[in-house]
């Protein structure tokens, strides 16, 4: 036998035990099942995070104020889209920028999740498409509870399920991805800074107490508010569950969302990937 034959069985065995290549879409479902394991088993704090403020706004200016006469029924159908769309945008944003801060400032638990075989972006992705199915799951928890503490809603309609899933969801990745962003440049010693400075601004002008063409008296204000993803996500809600509520078209807002969408995407990942080999 010659030296080459000897050889063979070796070598096939070398190549037999090398390890195969993992496939990122095997890491990425593997990451995501682990989010929301996480997630399940924290379910009633999830829930009290996703439904304390939008229940505390249902009460009083959808069912307190209606009641003593302040405000008419009317306006239960500007209030409960933009209680949806603040709901979506809460939960979104918290569910990747906390855990993001908390990964790369106290636990350091991002650099296990970094040293999975896959590109870095990977990781950062499957970070915000955990967010975007909790800001999903919040909107679904929110609305049954809204609609049974306002009580009855002129004009509200469910005909345009598909066009209402389209906006909520093109709204969950842009917020969650704005979270993705917040959570890597904000360091964990600004965490208030983020919601007294960014969050909080952002829902009082985002057109959800109130419809975008109501702000046809205050022009300034009115395209100023235009650089606020809440707005589209409020204003599309609108126009989809309450069409006779004056709303912005539903060709602007689509065509906003899919930019806002798209932008901020990059704008986490960038500075995910930053963060990461920083």
């Amino acid at each position: 036998m010659t030296t080459a034959a000897r050889d063979l069985p070796a070598q096939a065995l070398t190549r037999s035990t090398r390890e195969r290549p993992v496939a990122p879409s095997k890491v990425f479902l593997a990451l995501l099942r682990r989010d929301v394991t996480v997630a399940r088993k924290e379910l009633p704090f999830f829930l009290v995070r996703t439904i304390m403020q939008p229940l505390l706004f249902i009460i009083v200016f959808g069912a307190l104020l209606p009641r003593m006469g302040f405000v008419g029924a009317a306006y239960r159908a500007a209030l409960l889209p933009g209680i949806l769309a603040i709901s979506l945008t809460m939960s979104a944003i918290q569910a990747v920028a906390l855990p993001m801060m908390q990964d790369f400032g106290w636990t350091k638990e991002i650099e296990d999740r970094l040293l999975a075989p896959v590109p870095t972006r990977i990781v950062a992705a499957e970070k915000i498409v955990a967010a975007v199915i909790q800001a999903l799951i919040a909107g679904i928890v929110v609305l049954p509870i809204a609609r049974i503490i306002m009580g009855p809603i002129p004009n509200l309609s469910f005909a345009n399920t598909g066009a209402i899933i389209v906006i909520a969801l093109l709204g969950a990745t842009a917020f969650s991805s704005l979270g993705m962003w917040l959570g890597t440049a904000i360091s964990p010693q600004q965490i208030g800074l983020m919601f007294s400075v960014i969050v909080a601004p952002m829902i009082f002008f985002g057109c959800a107490y109130y419809p975008w063409r109501g702000l046809d008296k205050v022009p300034v204000v009115k395209y100023l508010v235009l650089i606020n993803p809440l707005v589209y996500v409020a204003e599309g809600l609108r126009g989809v569950m309450t069409p006779d509520t004056p709303h912005m078209s539903l060709g602007v807002v689509t065509i906003a969302l899919i930019v806002m969408a798209v932008a901020g995407w990059m704008l986490g990942m960038r500075s995910f990937y930053k963060r990461a080999i920083g």
